[in-house]
């Protein structure tokens, strides 16, 4: 967490509140994880896009800066105890909240990411027509990986996590164990589709705020995703289709969600 949907959802959300208006400052204490922010003083926001799970705000004067929000952060409204970073514009602060701080910020000349190398290699995002069967087939008929490690593999496909691995593999029908050669091209079809249907889904429910509640709006509501999970954070819980307990497992060291009647 956060996966593309909440940083999709956090995107929209800030776009009406900082596009347009001019930095101020970027005010924290740790320079060695928020990177080069005073040189986004004075600049304006003229637009801000997502790459897989980043947040590219575009500056003018040819600058971005550049945010991941780690495994806990999130912006908001108003101060918390764990305010990392305050973004002051001109009539409003947005402040950055991170328990983790696993987050990061860089300001960086548009386009240059030598210091965040992970941009320069992501894959296709999942709503790109490059993100095909096709291409999906290809990359898993190459591997023996887990075909859940390949989706979670950022240089394949841009911003999917574990909880939307789960469960776009659930509706494709095929185990997150399964090696990936051995998935065949109509399965790879099921996954694109079951990817961006369950991302699609998510977006619109604001995303999932789970258990720890880490995830938040920026307004501080929480998204309502969870409540339409069929597998990922269910062990032992029946298959909403067949009844069967849902299983976990682990897979290179990340849990792995599934029904072990539907998914084969």
């Amino acid at each position: 967490m956060p996966e593309l949907p909440e940083v999709e959802v956090t995107r929209r959300a800030l776009i009406p509140l900082v596009v347009g208006r001019r930095v101020q400052a970027l005010h924290h204490r740790d320079p060695a994880r928020y990177r080069g922010t005073e040189l986004a003083a004075g600049r304006r926001v003229e637009a801000i896009r997502r790459r897989g799970k980043f947040l590219l705000f575009a500056l003018s004067g040819g600058f971005e800066l550049v945010v991941h929000l780690g495994m806990s952060g999130g912006f908001r409204l108003g101060p918390t105890a764990h305010t990392r970073v305050v973004l002051e514009l001109e009539g409003v602060a947005l402040y950055y909240h991170d328990p983790r701080r696993l987050g990061r910020f860089w300001v960086v000349p548009a386009g240059d990411y030598r210091e965040v190398p992970l941009l320069l290699r992501l894959g296709p995002e999942p709503f790109d027509p490059a993100f095909s069967p096709d291409y999906l087939f290809a990359r898993l008929r190459a591997t023996r990986r887990p075909v859940k490690a390949v989706l979670l593999d950022q240089t394949v496909v841009a911003g999917v996590g574990n909880i939307y691995g789960d469960e776009a593999l659930f509706r494709a029908r095929v185990r997150p164990t399964r090696r990936g050669h051995r998935v065949t091209r109509r399965e790879a079809g099921a996954l694109v589709e079951g990817v961006r249907a369950v991302l699609e889904e998510a977006i619109a429910a604001g995303g999932s705020t789970l258990r720890d509640r880490s995830y938040r709006r920026v307004d501080g509501t929480i998204g309502y995703f969870q409540v339409q999970l069929s597998v990922y954070g269910r062990a032992g819980e029946p298959c909403p289709v067949c009844g069967t307990p849902i299983r976990r497992t682990v897979i290179q060291g990340r849990s792995a969600h599934y029904c072990p009647r539907c998914q084969r």
